[in-house]
């Protein structure tokens, strides 16, 4: 099961919870067993579901709900609570001048990691260096230093050179950067020689932090090995690659409760850009449809928009006035690559009628066919981008000329045009999330509707 059908089914016991009329013994021992039924498919350690599950149906069933809640609304509490427990707390790295070096198995995304890693520090207004330290895996000095050169780091490597530690002692030595960051070496499975390895270079060395690069793709595998080389170099924290959707992820968010150290950073997409701060209760709160609107506001900030554009722009996405001229300037504004997802896949969407959700498909075919879909709109005219309907067989086959492009093009932009408005419908009457948006964007605050959880 993928992380997006474990958020899937999990969302489903949040509404089943919520529409029930009544709460008795068997609701409660019916979502418990749809709860562990969801974590087991998902890979999360048989124990650990079991645990939670059973502390989930004890407290359901014999805890009282604070006044003002409903019964209802307080075991969604007690779920977001036991679940959180999984997730650990909240740690946040600091980001200071630092050396970080990264262990974890081959294929893991270790060297793609340290790219994003860097590329993070550097946003935020550090200088990086990395050093090539992975003297095993053919290809791997080259591509750090490719990584390097596309995100504009310092690279330190000596190709050929056998000693990865002699390679980190000189790579420090020579590297000026505020972040240096080492990319060590992997294995198909764990063995002496990659234990020694690693511990050499962290006793000698004595990086500022140890960090776990683990692939969300492992199941139960992850355990075992989390266990080894924390107990060979003491792991500060996890970074937990493909955290978008494509892996299982319950397995290594087992492993990392297993070994007690927080995660810190998730990949979340094959782009540079694409590493997260890890936040426990936002991204929870994401996986059970309740929303992240910081990480909503943080993508409408990377438009580069002032407050009144972004607002007039989001204004524009929820009115149900939106139009072809409306959907050109937002696609003009949104246009950097993945923001779209990211804006939708923060909302609330539990909170929409019927329960229905954004068709992150369409979002993503909006991503890859902008360049051909603004050919097409720009051999409308004024009146037919302002009014769709005016858009008949003949209208369209002038359109298509015009663009250079088939008829079938121009009718797939209008379906996407209409299922992007419909779907945008569903927001027209959330006056919570309304609200709750346009205090975000002047910089205020809002809760989770008499829900008591914290989003910060």
């Amino acid at each position: 099961m993928a992380l997006e059908s474990l958020s899937d089914s999990l969302k489903g016991i949040i509404r089943k919870v919520s529409g029930a009329s009544y709460i008795d013994k068997d609701t409660i021992k019916e979502v418990t067993k749809d709860i562990q039924r969801a974590l087991l498919k998902a890979d999360v350690n048989v124990k650990l579901v079991l645990k939670l599950t059973n502390t989930v149906q004890e407290r359901a069933l014999n805890e009282k709900p604070p006044a003002g809640m409903t019964n209802q609304d307080y075991i969604i509490r007690i779920i977001y609570d036991e679940l959180l427990k999984i997730l650990g707390e909240n740690a946040n790295f600091e980001l200071k001048p630092q050396t970080i070096m990264l262990v974890g198995l081959y294929g893991n995304g270790k060297t793609t990691t340290a790219g994003k890693l860097a590329k993070l520090f550097m946003k935020k207004g550090f200088s990086a260096g990395l050093i090539a330290a992975d003297v095993h895996r053919p290809g791997a000095y080259e591509q750090l230093y490719q990584i390097s050169k596309g995100i504009n780091s310092k690279f330190y490597g000596e190709k050929g050179e056998k000693s990865a530690l002699k390679i980190v002692k000189n790579g420090i030595k020579e590297l000026d950067t505020k972040i240096k960051i080492i990319d060590t070496s992997g294995r198909d499975s764990l063995d002496d020689e990659l234990i020694n390895e690693v511990k050499e270079i962290k006793e000698k060395i004595k990086p500022d932090n140890v960090l776990f690069v683990i692939d969300a793709t492992l199941g139960q595998q992850a355990g075992p090995q989390a266990a080894a080389l924390n107990n060979a170099v003491n792991i500060n924290g996890v970074i937990i690659t493909k955290m978008d959707g494509t892996g299982k992820a319950g397995g290594a968010l087992s492993a990392v409760a297993d070994i007690k150290s927080p995660v810190y950073f998730i990949g979340t997409g094959e782009h540079v850009d694409d590493l997260e701060i890890f936040n426990p209760k936002k991204f929870l709160s994401r996986l059970l449809g309740m929303g992240d609107i910081d990480a909503l506001m943080e993508a409408v900030k990377e438009t580069n928009l002032t407050e009144e554009e972004a607002e007039e722009s989001l204004e524009k996405l929820m009115s149900g006035k939106f139009n072809l001229m409306d959907m050109y300037d937002v696609w003009e504004k949104f246009s950097k690559p993945g923001l779209l997802k990211k804006i939708f896949g923060s909302l609330p969407l539990t909170k929409l009628p019927g329960g229905n959700k954004i068709n992150e498909s369409q979002i993503d075919q909006a991503d890859v066919k902008l360049k051909l879909y603004r050919v097409v709109l720009d051999s409308m005219t004024f009146d037919e981008l302002e009014n769709p309907d005016l858009l008949n067989a003949k209208r369209i086959k002038r359109v298509a000329m015009g663009s250079g492009r088939g008829e079938a093009s121009v009718r797939e932009l209008l379906k996407e045009y209409r299922g992007m408005k419909n779907n945008l419908k569903m927001m027209k009457g959330n006056r919570n999330f309304r609200k709750l948006l346009k205090s975000q964007i002047k910089g205020g605050d809002f809760g989770l509707d008499n829900m008591g959880l914290d989003t910060k």
